[in-house]
Parts: structure tokens; C-alpha cells; sequence
């Protein structure tokens, strides 16, 4: 009795797939956790120049309370007023393990998964387990219109 396997050796092992997709897996997460750093920035409300309509709307000024922030889950961005009259966007994204962050008060903006919390003023880690701040975000403010550049 021979005790020599039967199975054809055409295509990848089991091991090679297993390995490949979750080479895959790993390239996806990490590409969707970078820190977006080389193209973002923060708006101001200074009377900087206006916009010509581009960009997606967000809302008007008075949307946004002074100390605090909205959160726009579709476009995956906060938009805070630390002080008045000044604007800052960031992601929306936790940095700590994804989670979408799920409210602004007392001048944090908090994930509910864990409870890290970022201030409102740079996005900085106020409260853990998060350890990197919050991605600034792209927006131009034009008279009392805020939009995603």
C-alpha cells in the first residue's frame, strides 16, 4: 500500500491562499487607518477668499456651537468652533480602533466604543486608549456657508 498523497499540485496550497488574503486584509486595514496627514487641513472662518460653491455643504455657521461640533456621519467628518468665528474639521474616524466618534461636548469630541475623547481645537488625544489624534479635514467657510473642500 502506498502511502503517497492523490492530490493534484496545479494550483496554490491551502496555505499560500490563507496567507494571501490575509496579506490582502492587512494592506486594506492599513491603508484605511493612515493618517491622511499629506492632504489635510483645517478651515478657518477668517474672510479668507470664497469658495465658488465647490466642495460638498455642510452647513451654515450657526450650525455649529461655539465650544463644540456636529458630527456629518455621511461624509465621515466633525466640524468644531473652539473659539468663535474659528472652524476645524476632522475625521470622524476614531483613531483608536475605527469606531465612528459619536458626540462633541464640553469641548471633546467622544467614541463611544471605548471612550476616548479629542479635543475640538486640534484633535489631539485627551483621554485613551486612543494615542493619535483625530486626521484634520479639508473645509472652506465662505460667509455663513461651511463646506468639505
Amino acid at each position: 500500500m502506498s502511502s503517497a498523497s492523490s492530490h493534484s499540485t496545479a494550483g496554490p496550497d491551502r496555505r499560500t491562499v490563507v496567507a494571501a488574503v490575509g496579506a490582502a486584509g492587512l494592506a486594506a486595514a492599513l491603508t484605511a487607518c493612515g493618517s491622511g496627514d499629506d492632504s489635510a487641513g483645517t478651515g478657518s472662518a477668517a474672510t479668507g477668499a470664497a469658495s465658488d460653491g465647490g466642495g460638498t455643504a455642510l452647513a451654515r455657521t450657526a450650525d455649529i456651537p461655539e465650544g463644540g461640533g456636529k458630527i456629518f456621519k455621511d461624509q465621515g467628518v466633525v466640524v468644531t468652533q473652539p473659539t468663535a468665528g474659528t472652524y476645524k474639521a476632522f475625521s470622524a474616524e476614531c483613531t483608536h480602533q475605527g469606531c465612528a466618534v459619536g458626540s462633541v461636548a464640553h469641548g471633546m469630541i467622544v467614541c463611544p466604543c471605548h471612550g476616548s475623547e479629542f479635543s475640538v481645537a486640534d484633535g489631539s488625544v485627551k483621554k485613551g486608549p486612543a494615542t493619535k489624534g483625530l486626521a484634520p479635514a479639508r473645509i472652506t467657510v465662505s460667509g455663513d456657508d461651511i463646506r468639505l473642500a
